[in-house]
Order: C-alpha cells, then structure tokens, then sequence
C-alpha cells in the first residue's frame, strides 16, 4: 500500500471496531458512570447536617444508573471518514497528456 505524499497511509475500508473492542468501550464507559456515583453518595453521607446538599446529592444521583445502562446499549455512532480513494479515470487522464516519443519506420 502506498503512502500520501504527507505520509499517512491511504484508507482503504472503512470497518468498523470491531465487537470486542465495542464491548470494551461500552463496559468502561458503564463503569465510569457508575463510579460516580459513589461519591455522590458519600458527599450525601457528609453533608447530612445541611439537608439541602446532601438531597442534591442523592437527587443527582438517582438517575446515574439508568444514564450508565442507556450508554452501555447504545452502538457508537459511525464514523464520518472521507476515504482516499482511487480514481482510475484521473490516473489514466494523467498518463495520456505526456509526449509520447513517435517511432518513423
């Protein structure tokens, strides 16, 4: 495969990551959000003198989970690549504006 002329290869499918990867991603991003939760609850812990923060806290965090599960289904979105590709008609057009040296016989 050859290279552009500013060294990056040219792209020649555009497959998606595959399904582990995807998995992957999905379950990290699910973890994360549910690790925030955690504080949440702990500042709700500690704030229990002042009642309003600590039920800002828990408000907040009630609908984590349910957030962490929507994005933990959800497919990632395509990507929108424009591909490099190869265009005969041009490569040929190219080929046929050259002199072309003229053999008498």
């Amino acid at each position: 495969m050859k290279d552009r002329e500013d060294g990056t290869p040219v792209l020649i499918t555009e497959a998606a990551p595959s399904h582990d990867d995807q998995q992957a991603l999905r379950k990290r991003r699910y973890t994360i959000m549910m690790l925030m939760r955690i504080p949440c609850l702990i500042l709700a812990g500690v704030f229990i003198q002042t009642w309003w923060l600590a039920v800002l806290c828990i408000v907040v965090s009630i609908p984590l989970p349910w957030i962490a599960v929507l994005i933990a289904n959800d497919r990632p979105a395509r990507k929108s690549e424009h591909p490099n590709w190869f265009h005969r008609r041009t490569t040929l057009r190219q080929l046929e504006r050259k002199d072309h040296p003229v053999i008498d016989a």
